[in-house]
């Protein structure tokens, strides 16, 4: 059976793989504080053109959300998200458990706008009988594929300005939202419309590892006390320093985003040319096509997925998401299957 169910499954891609074999009898500072964490965070300054800004590196997505979020919020300070966030559906109340309470609201696209964000706000009185919204959660791309326009953060950048709220962008999937079809954002609109966000490795070549970038105008302080104190500070923190260096020297992050778009795409123009239809218009490496439930039940018995759930009259949604180490061959393999059932 192939694997449509994430894009991490697989280990790394070989040049990562090389860089650390090649340093593996290297011996540095441990924490993060070593030669090979410094050279990375300098070369995401560089690409995002923020020569002040703060880089860390963690393990994990839900661990870089959980500490942004407990970082810089109050203990009645909340956050505001959409209902299909991630750090409201997919992260076992991560959040919630440092004591910050997940506003959500409605959002058919899985985008924030600012009527969204002044909607929750608006439902919050100010009183001490309240929690006090005050980070906007956002991630690109979306939890259903969909990606920002560099105009859409622009406008959220501007009310949480003018509301006096933190911005915070999970980058998981970065790579993937930057190289989509439509996507006119780059590293620095980034760096100057969000307070902090992140720089996924995870689901785009690295072993593992995120990348958590801090504006200079944040106020994050004591960020590394918060990493320690939550098991989040790696022993051999060179390893994801390396592994960024690997990744974003030469450009190689970007090529591979873009071939998992690419295979994407593919999956979904010649399911488009079959027939069916989509649950959301992603232009990413996720997408989310509806077939009846006797095709669903038969692509099961060779490929794996994730469910969407129920689409009515006899139709399911399901997930396919490519990655870097998608092959063209898996994806004409799955659409002759699917042609066949």
């Amino acid at each position: 059976m192939y694997s449509f169910r994430n894009d991490y499954s697989e280990g790394a891609y070989p040049a990562v793989l090389n860089a650390l074999t090649e340093t593996n009898e290297e011996q540095t500072r441990g924490y993060g504080l070593d030669p090979r964490c410094a050279a990375a965070a300098e070369t995401i300054r560089s690409l995002c053109a923020a020569p002040e800004a703060d880089v860390h590196f963690l393990v994990g997505g839900t661990q870089a959300n959980m500490l942004v979020i407990h970082a810089l919020l109050r203990s009645f300070e909340a956050v505001i998200a959409a209902d299909t966030g991630h750090v409201s559906t997919h992260e076992t109340g991560a959040v919630e458990v440092t004591g910050h309470k997940v506003c959500t609201v409605p959002s058919p696209d899985g985008k924030l706008t600012p009527a969204l964000v002044r909607q929750v706000l608006d439902g919050h009185d100010g009183s001490e009988h309240m929690v006090h919204p005050k980070l906007v959660y956002i991630s690109n791309t979306t939890e259903v594929g969909t990606v920002y326009t560099r105009a859409e953060l622009s406008a959220l950048r501007d009310v949480c300005r003018e509301r006096g709220l933190y911005l915070f962008l999970d980058g998981a999937r970065l790579g993937s939202a930057l190289t989509a079809k439509g996507s006119d954002l780059t590293l620095s609109d980034l760096a100057d419309f969000t307070d902090v966000f992140t720089i996924g490795g995870t689901k785009n070549g690295a072993l593992f590892g995120e990348a958590v970038v801090i504006s200079k105008g944040c106020k994050a302080a004591d960020f590394r006390a918060y990493m320690k104190q939550r098991g989040a500070m790696l022993a051999k923190g060179r390893l994801l320093g390396l592994q960024f260096s690997a990744l974003l020297g030469d450009g190689l992050y970007f090529d591979l985003a873009r071939h998992a778009n690419e295979m994407a795409q593919l999956l979904r123009q010649g399911i488009t040319a079959l027939g069916y239809g989509f649950a959301s218009d992603s232009p990413s490496n996720q997408i989310f096509p509806i077939f009846p439930d006797a095709v669903v039940k038969g692509l099961a018995q060779r490929y794996e997925f994730e469910y969407s759930g129920p689409a009515g009259d006899g139709l399911t949604g399901i997930r396919l998401v490519t990655g870097w180490a998608t092959p063209r061959e898996a994806v004409d393999r799955f659409l002759q299957d699917l042609a066949a059932l």
